[in-house]
């Protein structure tokens, strides 16, 4: 009996599993560098978020002027925000204030009124009636 047709086919298999195992040790190699490079953002923002906790209790409290009212932090666009949730009786979202505002729909945009949105929740304008959605404070 010869064996030679045999052992080559043997070999063909091994060389198979041979290449399938280095390509998995590199897909699993660079799956631990990308999880190393999250794990380490994660805790950049969580020291961030430690930071900006602490720093939180020295920002000073808003003053209320003669009318009554609180004085808007100095940028354009809180008027703009404070305007549409008058225009409006329910709840908005950062992005239904982009829209609102003819903000192009990107992230970073919407991000950026999220946190003006959030910014008059803290000096009692707004209030945030779930996670992600305001009204304005009666």
């Amino acid at each position: 009996m010869n064996l030679n047709p045999l052992l080559q086919a043997l070999d063909l298999q091994e060389d198979a599993a041979r290449a399938l195992t280095d390509d998995l040790r590199t897909q699993i190699d660079a799956l631990q560098t990308q999880l190393r490079e999250a794990e380490l953002r994660l805790e950049h923002l969580a020291i961030t978020r430690t930071t900006i906790t602490a720093l939180a209790d020295r920002i000073p409290a808003q003053t209320v002027d003669p009318a009554g009212s609180l004085e808007l932090p100095e940028h354009p666009d809180y008027p703009r925000i404070l305007a549409v949730f008058n225009d409006t009786t329910g709840p908005l979202r950062a992005r239904d204030i982009c829209q609102a505002l003819d903000f192009e729909l990107l992230p970073k945009h919407v991000e950026r009124t999220r946190a003006k949105m959030k910014r008059l929740v803290t000096i009692g304008i707004l209030t945030e009636v779930e996670p992600g959605t305001f009204s304005k404070k009666q």
